[in-house]
């Protein structure tokens, strides 16, 4: 049975409800069964292999269900398949990590503690070390637990597994499982084959990650699963995870060993709507009682006090993050472009300028006959930080610069003269004048006079509400409506993905970054000086436009 196949049939058919973003990995998954590429394809007998193993040997010991063998529900097959499915002519899986992000009282505990039985026994790891970890050792214990239970309600597992003072061992392989807290023996000198990262919405910092992650560099078939609710503990480990799967969602991110499963709304309102509840439970009716759920809702809808709790840990509702600005599909367009088309043509441009850790970016935008606008972006970083930002932020800039969509300033520090010769270099490639460029003057040092001297008309736009309002308001309106071209630019896309919104008193609303300080903003930033000079000057733009 191909239970990824047979999922993603029930999701187009509208029979599962689940969030625009799963149902686009899902759709990936089935292209890449028919379609495979690169060193990986889709083996039906290794995805059902833990499946086979679970059900047979694993069973329930809390509840109505004790004692009862364990049947898995078909969002959880589907995920077994996709992660253990996609390997190499070696056997080598394609997928090191997994991001599972679903509300509680979905099954997760069971579900990682049988994962984690499969992998201790019958992965083909000799020597395979399992860890639970969590900030606090009583919340890994929670899957140790589960799988102590499942192997003394087993008598094959309770043959071949011992329980010893701290871990389970199986004897046949010299593996073992065992939960570790945040600190335990400073996590040093451990070989994981499976860590099972729990409710990482706690944990702060990145440190318990980064350790485990690390440890598991001298494994054939590493993996990492981190499984968790939202939280409203912000700066933590799980606004960088949660980021990063969003982009490998969005496909912002290229990350074929990354897979991210997210149950949650599409928008925080949907709370409200009964047939929307499974995009964040997808185990409401079997596992998860609905009636419970129906009483919170209720409840939560008289008390203030109780939405928070009720929005973070039953529905994935990011509380206490700035709100995302778009939608994936709002920002997404593949459409192109050939910037040869458009010459002798005048165009408006906005400059966003960093001296070292952020991405500085200049664009440049026209208007055709239809009066569609059309962008065209450079962006720069100094080449002394390029290796250091790819391997710590974990951020394609590398692949982006091979691509020419970025450039190297020489040393640890930007060059705003590379700026200006971008430009003169854009006037006598295409002969396209420059009407207006706005830029901000923060950090912006001699590049203004430089850019004068050159014969360029530039002016200061101070990052105010009150300037910033009505062009985000006509680019959100332009990228909605698929008028605006970039030239499906992944770095933009990158950027408007990390761009919130933040709205004062008066209803003006200006950008700020809602996915943590790695994840830039400066493409948005600059699209937005150039969008102020188009809103502003439009008339005069279309009076000198080449058409």
């Amino acid at each position: 049975m191909n239970w990824i196949k047979i999922y993603h049939e029930q999701i187009e058919q509208g029979k599962i409800a689940v969030s625009a973003r799963l149902k686009r990995v899902y759709s990936k998954l089935v292209s890449e069964i028919d379609n495979p590429t690169g060193n990986y394809h889709f083996d039906e007998e290794a995805a059902n292999r833990p499946i086979e193993f679970i059900e047979r040997f694993c069973r329930n010991s809390k509840g109505e269900w004790f004692n009862q063998p364990l049947r898995l529900e078909l969002f959880q097959k589907a995920f077994i398949s996709a992660l253990f499915g996609f390997v190499d002519d070696e056997g080598k899986r394609r997928f090191r990590e997994a991001f599972f992000y679903v509300s509680r009282k979905n099954g997760k505990s069971v579900l990682l503690a049988a994962i984690g039985l499969y992998c201790l026994i019958a992965d083909h790891e000799r020597g395979a070390e399992i860890y639970s970890v969590a900030t606090k050792k009583d919340q890994a214990q929670i899957v140790f637990t589960e799988a102590l239970n499942m192997v003394k309600l087993d008598k094959a597992l309770n043959k071949a597994v011992k329980k010893r003072k701290s871990d389970l061992y199986f004897a046949k392989t010299f593996s073992k499982f065992q939960a570790l807290g945040k600190n335990y023996n400073t996590l040093d000198g451990l070989n994981c084959h499976l860590c099972i990262v729990d409710e990482a919405h706690a944990i702060q910092g990145r440190e318990l990650y980064e350790v485990m992650k690390q440890s598991q560099s001298a494994r054939k078939n590493p993996l990492l699963i981190t499984i968790t609710t939202a939280g409203t503990l912000r700066e933590s480990i799980f606004d960088d995870l949660y980021s990063y799967a969003c982009k490998v969602a969005d496909e912002t991110i290229d990350d074929k060993s990354f897979l991210p499963i997210m149950y949650e709304l599409d928008n925080k309102t949907e709370w409200q709507n009964p047939a929307m509840w499974q995009k964040a439970n997808p185990a409401l009716g079997t596992i998860k009682k609905v009636e419970d759920l129906q009483l919170k809702v209720k409840r939560a809808a008289q008390s203030p006090n109780e939405l928070i709790g009720l929005l973070t840990k039953d529905f994935n509702v990011i509380e206490n993050q700035a709100s995302a600005w778009l939608t994936f599909d709002d920002i997404n367009n593949t459409d192109i472009f050939n910037l040869a088309d458009f010459k002798n043509f005048y165009a408006v441009a906005g400059v966003d300028l960093s001296l070292k850790d952020d991405l500085t970016c200049a664009t440049l935008l026209l208007l055709d006959k239809s009066e569609k606008v059309f962008c065209h972006q450079m962006y720069w970083l100094p080449s002394d930080e390029l290796s250091k930002k790819v391997q710590a932020d974990k951020i394609p800039y590398d692949v982006w610069h091979q691509r020419g969509l970025l450039r190297l300033c020489q040393g640890n520090t930007i060059n705003f003269s590379d700026i200006t010769n971008w430009f003169l270099e854009i006037f006598r490639t295409y002969q396209i004048s420059f009407y207006q460029i706005y830029y901000d003057p923060y950090s912006a040092g001699y590049w203004a006079q430089e850019m004068t001297d050159k014969g360029f008309k530039v002016f200061k736009l101070y990052q105010t509400p009150k300037n910033l309002s009505l062009p985000m308001q006509k680019l959100a309106a332009d990228l909605q409506a698929k008028k605006l071209n970039y030239n499906n630019n992944p770095i933009l896309k990158f950027c408007l993905s990390n761009t919130g919104v933040l709205e004062n008193v008066k209803g003006e609303i200006i950008p700020q970054k809602c996915n943590g300080n790695k994840y830039k903003i400066d493409g948005t930033a600059a699209l937005l000086d150039a969008y102020a000079a188009l809103v502003w000057h439009y008339k005069e733009l279309l009076n000198v436009a080449s058409f």
